[in-house]
């Protein structure tokens, strides 16, 4: 099914900015809230779309792929599938915390913060074309954030912990009156955490995690093309209150080959022979993957002539055959003879009764042969000044 623009779903411009886009979900979450609209099937679509389209555009690495890729650079992210109401008012715990409307609409579900899976990384991976038709194993090394070793994740310096927040009470929460409604929002003063640290963890600056740089050695399958993406299970982010990691996404990017063009599982390369070659037939080597191998040039080969060779192309990724190579035949004219050449040529012209240039003769000459069969060169007359 084709997906809505996230930017036409929520009614704002490109060049929106973060308030800008926190606003007009708000008015769409309002005006389509499932409590407001019971038995709405269409209300309740309205509010899932406008909540994927906030979840993407608020986030500034969603976002930046969303714009450069569209909806197909998100497949595979980290966002929610948001089946049910509660995933919505779990998911933005800065602007619902149980619902935007607070208890007026049914959002505070005392259901506490339910596990989070973490954040997905991405790293790049390099192969030639040789590797990435046989497999490889390579090294890759990202970043990723770890749960400090000092704090153990607290982010309260060794020794102390964190707080209960004196402004909210501990309830990460603070609900305030507006008309008819109740609107519970994010406290100001701990930020949602409900806790506050008084002495920061000097390791993690009150984080709680530290940034890290690690290696992991990736299988590649067979047959992989640019920008597919391996999966390592588990090697993202870490997950919050409590939940799983995110995973490291591996984008492939495949290298350039002198000779041979890839096109899927198919191959192409380009291979230059003489006239004499291609009128008579010949054997030449031919680039593959595995080096030089000889290929039979039928008699009449005409330039242009594509030769197709089973079994020498890319193998499909789940295993279901082999692509082939196709050389394209690419008849050379010399640019220089010699005279042995040139006499052997001419004597093939007259066998042919082809009409040839004239040995040494002037363009001029050979001009007036075709047009007017004259013997001499013309008369070149000055430009008048």
């Amino acid at each position: 099914m084709d997906q809505r623009d996230y930017y036409e779903v929520l009614g704002v411009e490109r060049r929106a900015t973060s308030a800008q886009i926190t606003e007009a979900y708000r008015k769409l979450a309002v005006r389509f809230h499932p409590d407001k609209n019971p038995g709405d099937q269409e209300a309740a679509g309205r509010f899932k779309e406008a909540a994927r389209a906030f979840e993407v555009l608020s986030d500034a690495d969603l976002r930046s792929r969303y714009d450069r890729f569209g909806h197909a650079g998100l497949q595979g992210g980290r966002q929610h599938d948001f089946n049910d109401m509660s995933d919505i008012f779990e998911a933005f715990g800065d602007l619902f915390g149980g619902g935007i409307f607070g208890e007026a609409f049914g959002g505070g579900r005392g259901r506490g913060a339910r596990p989070q899976k973490g954040r997905d990384v991405f790293c790049e991976v390099s192969l030639t074309l040789l590797e990435a038709a046989r497999g490889v194993t390579k090294t890759v090394e990202f970043a990723r954030h770890e749960t400090c070793g000092t704090c153990e994740g607290s982010g309260a310096k060794k020794g102390t912990t964190p707080q209960a927040c004196e402004y909210c009470g501990g309830k990460g929460q603070v609900i305030q009156s507006a008309g008819v409604f109740r609107l519970q929002t994010t406290c100001p003063s701990c930020r949602g955490a409900g806790k506050v640290i008084r002495e920061k963890c000097e390791a993690c600056a009150g984080q709680g995690v530290t940034e890290e740089h690690v290696e992991r050695r990736v299988s590649i399958p067979a047959g992989v093309d640019s920008d597919v993406r391996v999966r390592l299970a588990g090697e993202g982010e870490p997950g919050g209150h409590g939940g799983p990691p995110g995973d490291c996404y591996c984008v492939i990017e495949i290298e350039e080959h002198p000779f041979l063009k890839r096109d899927g599982r198919e191959l192409h390369c380009e291979v230059p022979i003489t006239y004499s070659q291609a009128a008579l037939g010949a054997t030449v080597e031919v680039p593959t993957l595995d080096g030089p191998k000889p290929l039979q040039i039928v008699r009449g080969t005409q330039n242009a002539d594509v030769i197709r060779v089973r079994g020498l192309g890319m193998p499909e990724v789940r295993g279901r055959g082999v692509g082939d190579l196709h050389v394209h035949v690419h008849v050379e004219v010399p640019k220089t003879l010699s005279p042995r050449a040139e006499e052997l040529l001419r004597q093939l012209a007259e066998e042919e009764h082809a009409a040839v240039s004239p040995k040494r003769s002037s363009f001029f000459s050979r001009l007036a042969e075709y047009f007017h069969g004259a013997e001499t060169e013309p008369t070149r007359k000055e430009p008048t000044p």
